[in-house]
């Protein structure tokens, strides 16, 4: 049974301020990537990646940070399997010969002390472009279930999957792509 010390001691540390720079490995359990993409004005389809891993580097009192998060292009899902194989192809995604799509920045965006947005390049088929992530949330603290310190964030985007050289289907299929992802990274 724990003691009263301990419990005490934990709670102090988990709402104890939150201000020293670390880097967090991205926890790939409670990280995901998912896409929006209209589709020939019927409906909302949307997809998500089911495999990343990366890094945070994160400065509060500097205000400085560092993201890169790697997005396995092979583990896209959008619910259904031929949908997803066609996806794969040479037509969209080309996953053979281009396996992932990087995220990286380091500019981070902050109002007053709240941290606003990232700015960053999104590496996708062998085109690199600017992208900025609003943040919709973000934490830094002590996990209790995994007793481990750490951050998240729930951040989105825009982008045009033209610029990046998929055509296929527009104007049809959207061109434009609503970005989202959850992220969280903790202390090795």
């Amino acid at each position: 049974m724990p003691t009263v010390a301990f419990i005490s001691a934990l709670l102090l540390a988990a709402f104890a301020p939150f201000a020293q720079a670390a880097e967090y490995t991205i926890d790939p359990t409670h990280t995901y990537a998912s896409f929006e993409i209209d589709h020939h004005g019927f409906s909302t389809q949307r997809g998500w990646f089911n495999q990343s891993s990366g890094i945070v580097d994160f400065d509060p009192e500097a205000k400085t940070g560092r993201i890169d998060i790697r997005i396995a292009v092979a583990s896209l899902d959008t619910g259904m399997a031929k949908r997803d194989e066609i996806l794969l192809g040479e037509n969209w995604f080309k996953a053979k010969d281009f396996p992932d799509i990087l995220f990286r920045s380091d500019k981070l965006v902050f109002t007053d002390d709240k941290l606003t947005a990232v700015d960053g390049q999104l590496v996708m088929l062998g085109e690199i472009r600017p992208l900025r992530l609003e943040i919709a949330r973000f934490k830094c603290g002590l996990n209790l279930a995994n007793r481990k310190r750490g951050c998240g964030a729930d951040a989105y985007g825009v982008l045009r999957r033209s610029e990046f050289g998929m055509q296929q289907g527009i104007p049809f299929i959207g061109d434009e792509v609503r970005l989202r992802i959850q992220v969280e990274a903790y202390l090795p």
